[in-house]
């Protein structure tokens, strides 16, 4: 073998060993790289539920910074986390935030006496206190003022959680119904006797029909068949 051919075949085995050495060395580089990333990085532990101090503990032992973003009424009990952001279980950079809202505990309100007044005053009286109408259920209750409010829930007085106060409200004595008669065809007497015998009000309107014979009734409302009560007045239509 020549000197020059063993020169060229030295200088391509130096190359090829120079040539593995820096891939290996590149290799190492970018795996430590990314185990130094991924060793910055957390999940996110779920504190909901958990006391401040406790929360704090959990996320400082993760390398988090616990932040209050706001206080809210809730059923727990005060400096008790009520949400969390992020959600546990999310990846996270260590020295990352996480931001909570803590309970200021339950929201004690005095309820006003709402029984006996009326439900318009009541729902002025709830929003003097920071309260509202929650359910309004009806009773018909003849002895009681229409519109009266007869019992609600919570009873007043101090120790309400909720800011609705349900209300039974009176709706006076039952209105009597009858079954409306059919009146169209008769004539505009015949027609106020039956509704006069029946305690029903009536109203006339008068229309040119000159199909219809002279002062008949050609249209009515309710129509015939139907449930009126007493109060409500009837509508008749009058040929002219």
């Amino acid at each position: 073998m020549s000197p020059l051919r063993e020169r060229l075949e030295a200088l391509g085995q130096t190359a090829l060993l120079i040539f593995i050495l820096t891939s290996a060395a590149f290799l190492s580089a970018i795996t430590a790289m990314r185990i130094a990333i991924h060793g910055r990085e957390t999940t996110m532990p779920n504190i909901i539920g958990k006391n401040v101090s406790e929360a704090n503990r959990m996320l400082s032992s993760r390398g988090l910074v616990l932040r209050v973003a706001d206080r809210a009424y809730s059923d727990e009990p005060m400096n008790v986390v009520v949400r969390q952001t992020p959600t546990s279980g999310q990846l996270m950079k260590v020295s990352q935030q996480a931001h909570v809202v803590l309970s200021l505990g339950q929201r004690q309100l005095e309820v006003p006496l709402l029984e006996g007044s009326s439900l318009r005053v009541s729902r002025i009286e709830l929003l003097r206190a920071g309260l509202q109408v929650g359910e309004v259920s009806n009773v018909t209750m003849p002895d009681t003022p229409v519109d009266q409010v007869v019992e609600q829930t919570p009873r007043p007085g101090a120790g309400a959680a909720t800011p609705r106060v349900d209300v039974l409200v009176s709706q006076g004595p039952r209105d009597a119904a009858y079954v409306m008669p059919h009146l169209v065809g008769m004539t505009e007497a015949d027609a106020g006797k039956r509704l006069d015998a029946a305690g029903l009000k009536k109203k006339v309107n008068y229309v040119t029909a000159p199909q219809w014979p002279h002062g008949s009734v050609i249209d009515q409302s309710p129509l015939g068949g139907a449930r009126v009560g007493a109060s409500a007045p009837v509508e008749l239509t009058v040929a002219n």
